[in-house]
C-alpha cells in the first residue's frame, strides 16, 4: 500500500513539473473576425470625430458629431464591407432612429447582466447566425463601455449648455446618468449569408 502511495505522489509530481502543454486558440470566425474589424473602423473613426468636435467647441459642438457624423461613419463602413446593417443601439437611447430590435435588446440585457457580474465591458461581443423566413443572416454586437470622456454629454451632471442642446435636438433623451465603467449601448451589425 505504502509503494503505491508513493509511485502515485511521484507520479503526480512529475506530471506537475512537465511543461504545460501549449493548446492552439480555437480559430476565429471570419465573420467575427470581420465585424471587429468593421467596429474598430468605426469606433476610430468616431473617437477621432468626438475628439476634435470636443477641441473645436466642447460638448455642444460634440452632439453634432454623434448627431450627424456618427451615421454617415456606420453608412460608409456598411458599404464598404457590404454588410446589411452597422449601426448602434443601446438600452437607453438618445437617438429613436437607433432603437434596438427584438434580437438586439436581448443582447443587450445580456450584455448589462454580463457587466454586472464583473466582465470587463470592453471585452463583451456576441455573435450568432439567426434564420428567418428561409434566409440565414450573421449578428454581431460588441458593448460600448462609458468612458471619462462620455460624461460630459452621457453623465450625471452634464452642463446646462450641453443639456439645452439634446434637450433641443433629443426631446425624448434617456442616454444620461452613466458612470464610467457603465455599458453604454453596443456597435450592432449583420449580414445575410
Amino acid at each position: 500500500m505504502q509503494k503505491t502511495l508513493v509511485a502515485i505522489a511521484v507520479a503526480l509530481l512529475m506530471g506537475c513539473a512537465s511543461e504545460p502543454k501549449e493548446t492552439a486558440a480555437p480559430p476565429v470566425d471570419p465573420n467575427v473576425a470581420q465585424a471587429r474589424g468593421i467596429t474598430k473602423n468605426f469606433a476610430d473613426s468616431l473617437r477621432a470625430e468626438l475628439t476634435a468636435g470636443l477641441q473645436a467647441g466642447g460638448p455642444t459642438n460634440a452632439i453634432a458629431v454623434c448627431k450627424d457624423k456618427a451615421p454617415a461613419i456606420a453608412k460608409a463602413e456598411q458599404q464598404k464591407a457590404g454588410w446589411q446593417k452597422v449601426g448602434r443601439t443601446s438600452l437607453k437611447l438618445r437617438n429613436p432612429s437607433n432603437e434596438p430590435d427584438d434580437w438586439e435588446l436581448a443582447v443587450l440585457k445580456k450584455f448589462d447582466e454580463r457587466r454586472a457580474a464583473g466582465e470587463d465591458p470592453a471585452k463583451i461581443e456576441y455573435s450568432e447566425v439567426v434564420a428567418a423566413g428561409g434566409k440565414k443572416t450573421f449578428r454581431y454586437m460588441k458593448a460600448i463601455p462609458t468612458q471619462e470622456v462620455c460624461l460630459a454629454c452621457h453623465g450625471e451632471n452634464i452642463d446646462k449648455a450641453t443639456a439645452a442642446k439634446l434637450a433641443k435636438l433629443y426631446p425624448k433623451d434617456k442616454a444620461r446618468g452613466f458612470k464610467v465603467g457603465d455599458l453604454r449601448g453596443a456597435f450592432t451589425m449583420s449580414k445575410d449569408l
